[in-house]
């Protein structure tokens, strides 16, 4: 087992009191084709047959696999036990459980109605479980909290390798304003970004079929749009790219903006001062114990006292093994996001910062930075974007 899975591993166990649970079960099968998001927290590969990983909060560490999963279980060395069976897991589960919770309790499992990071447990896999804990003494609760903690507080390890992801972002963006001219269309932008990544061996942050967003004037598709064929870099277009990529399983998520011409005018500025002030708002509020949509309302109301429009979307997110890696977000009390901006922000958390502003006849003028929250408030990743270079 990695480093960096054996200390996610033994973090796990001081969090499955946050669920208000005695133990945290992980339960699953076929995960190269259903795999549940928590998994890489906690192992490295996949697994086939049905299997249930348990971590107690007296520091247990014990897993039920199928006969041909366990091998790279036991050479791991970290599980306490590694439990093979053949024919049926229930009645060896039960077995296991009944050693760990002797006089029964809470377990907590992967569900949740806020937190799709958090949900990895599919509905015929919870009906299975509770068939086979029919008439015990348990009682199954979320585990949202073990695992949103457990996926957002970065180990030192794991926030290396988001600045590595990083690291090759910016790299990137330099690449990408070299290659960027008057009458290159966004496709072919692109299409750099993704040839370049492969001859790096980097990954994207989110579905590669979107990853960059390439964004040249005001025609182009804003949101999670598709970089277009027709569509090309022309004077007087705000350029704008959002990028995330990948390295050794870790994300970055930035924006960033040029403008098209020999010098950038009155609007456009107006526009990126703003955008920078709101930014900047929400960055003064962000530190442990505030919870996000305090965090969202000042950036908010920064960019609307400026004059314009609020944003349709939460001011950031968590940045982690994907670019929306679930936990607490620092967002407006909107119905779609649950529970999740109303959840305090913990030290060690990274989140993204991100708004825009669409400037007539311009296009679409966005930035994202991202941020780790330290004990005393947040800290900038990468240097944020202070002004408008040209293209």
């Amino acid at each position: 087992m990695s480093s960096l899975t054996r200390e996610k591993l033994a973090q796990a166990v001081a969090l499955v009191p946050r669920s208000g649970a005695d133990l945290w079960l992980t339960f699953v099968r076929e995960t190269s084709a259903a795999g549940d998001p928590a998994l890489p927290l906690i192992l490295d590969g996949g697994l086939t047959w049905q299997s249930a990983l348990m971590v107690s909060a007296t520091g247990d560490k014990v897993a039920v696999v199928g006969n041909y999963d366990a091998d790279p279980l036991i050479a791991s060395g970290d599980w306490d036990r590694v439990v093979p069976y053949v024919q049926d897991i229930a009645p060896v589960l039960r077995e296991e459980l009944a050693k760990l919770l002797p006089s029964g309790g809470k377990i907590a499992v992967n569900m949740s109605e806020s937190d799709v990071m958090a949900d990895g447990l599919t509905h015929g896999m919870f009906v299975v479980l509770t068939k086979i804990l029919d008439g015990l003494p348990y009682e199954l609760v979320s585990a949202e909290r073990t695992v949103m903690a457990l996926r957002g507080i970065k180990s030192s390890e794991e926030l290396a390798r988001i600045r590595e992801a990083l690291s090759e972002t910016v790299t990137m963006f330099g690449d990408i304003a070299s290659f960027a001219k008057i009458g290159v269309t966004e496709r072919a932008v692109y299409n750099h970004v993704h040839a370049l990544a492969k001859e790096r061996g980097l990954g994207f942050s989110w579905d590669p079929h979107g990853d960059p967003i390439v964004n040249s004037g005001p025609d182009s598709m804003i949101g999670h749009g598709i970089p277009s064929d027709t569509i090309t870099i022309q004077p007087g277009h705000i350029f704008h790219i959002d990028l995330g990529l990948t390295k050794n399983g870790y994300s970055s998520d930035i924006q960033r903006c040029w403008f098209v011409g020999d010098s950038v005018p009155e609007d456009v500025t107006h526009a990126l001062e703003s955008v920078k002030r709101a930014i900047r708002a929400g960055f003064a509020l962000l530190k442990p114990g505030v919870q996000g949509w305090e965090v969202d309302a000042a950036a908010r109301a920064s960019l609307i006292a400026d004059g314009y429009p609020e944003y349709m979307h939460a001011l950031g997110h968590q940045v982690g093994r994907v670019a929306h890696d679930g936990g607490a977000i620092l967002g407006p009390k909107w119905e779609r996001y649950g529970n999740t901006p109303m959840i305090p922000v913990e030290e060690g958390e990274v989140y993204t910062i991100e708004l825009g502003i669409t400037v007539p006849n311009r296009g679409y003028l966005g930035l994202e930075e991202m941020v780790v929250v330290r004990a005393d408030g947040a800290e900038w990743l990468i240097p944020p974007q202070e002004s408008m270079p040209l293209l």
